[in-house]
């Protein structure tokens, strides 16, 4: 099928859902996965929350917990995908949840999303920023001396910064940087994963890489049986995967700019899902079977260190050492980028329908048909909501102090609990509306009925997790309570919703009315004709 004749159909189906095509359509199909699969980075989120799943569960939450985890957040993505093929606008999630469920619908997905998006974005640049500067200082020893949390933060600036610049300079340029990060993840997980298996004078044996259990919470003494260790510790270690694996949904952001949105984006989101988990998989068990000393890396951690990072030190020299850290970090990068040009698209959508403050200047699209305002609001927003990694928490004691950025942490579990209630309400109304519901050329058929109904629930179930305290002292009603150690995701995350709805009973309701059409229903009949 000729170019011409698929951008005309995808102008054609697009009109139908009321818009003009404004954004230029040059992404392949590979490129729409390219974006979602860097999002999704197993470059980053492997490498920067090892440390969760070995603290919470150990290997076992690694080894077992990464593909049951992965297994539904498939689902949960193969839901997704029907949508996007139904609905293939950038607007994504929120359209999908106005058009089944009203205004109300889009107006709270839209805000969860867009919510986390930019925080999301803001958590992969920081963690760049943090991989950054592992990497220097682990090459300089001068460097490493002189650590702070603001340098970290000027590195993170910086690395927005880039991600701006790169998201100014055309659609076409993003497709291409995208493609080279899906090459760029794939040669260097393997890369990695063959440093970690041949360098090494000793590995773990598969005992321990299948059936070991660690207990670094602080919760029930330490002990790695009984039901607090399988039904508390051992889900929060599942957050590891859970946080890896999300973003996805950036191949329903990028739809209007992807020729064949309804069958590619579909594509793109499932695939990137599938491709990663594996990747991700294989990645994870050559970090524990490299693992030197495993009371060494839990001490690591329990002094601030990066667990992945402990592992590489154990187990290799520095030359190898720099190499990994080197890889991940570009892998980053990449994530970043990516990242920022997903958070832009939807906020231009949603500017679009009018649900922002200043809707018209976001909804701008420059002369290159790239939103920059957007772009330019997303970056500000997120350095603005990371402003608290710059305030110096101790988490230790006098004599062992250990500074950590831990209000950026709790943005972090809003920024994930926000992107996956978002997913969870299209996911359900899709499902309430059953066979009534108009399907793309990509469809799950009649498995949607048990299919939806589980991703509603594994989100659900999830985010139950992400909201409780992640140490004993951080329990309101536990002697040892302290404010240092609360989580504030629950604080955060109900304080956001509280506020929206008070917005939209006293405003929004009164002036959001959902998606609006952006071209003349002439224009739409002459596409039918």
């Amino acid at each position: 099928m000729a170019d011409s004749q698929i951008h005309n159909e995808d102008e054609a189906l697009l009109a139908k859902l009321g818009y003009k095509q404004e954004l230029n359509r040059t992404w392949s199909g590979f490129s729409n996965f390219a974006i979602s699969f860097s999002i999704i980075s197993i470059l980053a989120g492997c490498f920067t929350t090892f440390g969760q799943g070995w603290s919470n569960g150990g290997p076992v939450a690694i080894t077992w917990g990464w593909p049951i985890i992965s297994i539904f957040i498939l689902i949960i993505g193969f839901t997704m995908s029907e949508l996007v093929s139904a609905y293939p606008t950038s607007g994504g999630i929120y359209w999908w949840a106005a058009k089944l469920g009203g205004p109300a619908a889009g107006f709270f997905t839209g805000w969860l999303n867009l919510i986390g998006l930019i925080a999301v974005t803001a958590s992969v640049a920081y963690g760049a920023a943090t991989f950054l500067d592992i990497t220097l200082s682990t090459i300089s020893t001068g460097w490493a001396e002189d650590y702070s949390l603001t340098r970290v933060f000027v590195l993170f600036v910086l690395i927005m910064v880039m991600a701006v610049l790169l998201n100014a300079f055309g659609a076409h340029l993003l497709a291409v940087i995208n493609n080279v990060s899906v090459w760029w993840h794939v040669a260097g997980a393997a890369i990695v994963i063959a440093v970690l298996i041949i360098v090494p004078d000793h590995h773990q044996d598969i005992s321990f890489v299948v059936s070991e259990r660690i207990n670094n919470s602080g919760y029930d003494a330490g002990s790695n049986s009984g039901g607090v260790y399988w039904f508390l510790v051992l889900p929060l270690g599942f957050l590891l995967t859970q946080y890896t694996i999300t973003g996805f949904d950036a191949s329903a952001h990028l739809s209007e700019e992807t020729s064949a949105a309804s069958s590619a984006a579909a594509k793109g989101i499932w695939r990137s899902i599938f491709y990663s988990a594996i990747g991700g998989w294989i990645l994870l068990l050559s970090f524990l079977f490299a693992v030197q000393d495993p009371d060494g890396v839990t001490a690591g951690i329990n002094s601030g260190l990066n667990g992945a990072d402990v592992i590489f030190g154990q187990a290799l020299s520095d030359g190898w050492h720099i190499l990994i850290l080197v890889i991940s970090t570009a892998g980053q990068l990449f994530c970043a980028t990516a990242c920022l040009t997903s958070a832009s698209r939807m906020s231009f959508a949603f500017s679009r329908d009018g649900a922002l403050p200043g809707s018209r200047l976001w909804s701008k699209v420059a002369s290159n048909k790239i939103p920059i305002n957007a772009v330019l609001l997303c970056a500000t927003v997120g350095v603005l909501i990371t402003l608290p990694a710059l305030i110096e928490v101790n988490i230790g004691t006098p004599e062992e102090p250990l500074i950590v950025p831990t209000a950026f942490y709790a943005v972090v579990s809003v920024a994930v609990i926000g992107l996956y209630l978002a997913f969870a309400i299209p996911i359900f109304l899709r499902w309430r509306i059953g066979d009534a519901f108009e399907a793309g050329s990509w469809t799950n058929g009649s498995k949607y009925k048990w299919m939806n109904l589980v991703a509603t629930a594994e989100i659900i179930i999830i985010s139950i997790y992400f909201v409780l305290p992640l140490y004993p002292a951080g329990v309101p009603w536990n002697d040892e309570f302290t404010w240092k150690f609360v989580n504030y995701a629950p604080l955060l995350t109900f304080g956001a919703l509280l506020v929206l709805t008070i917005w939209w009973h006293l405003s929004a309701k009164k002036w959001f009315t959902g998606p609006k059409n952006t071209i003349d229903t002439a224009v739409i009949e002459a596409f039918d004709d």
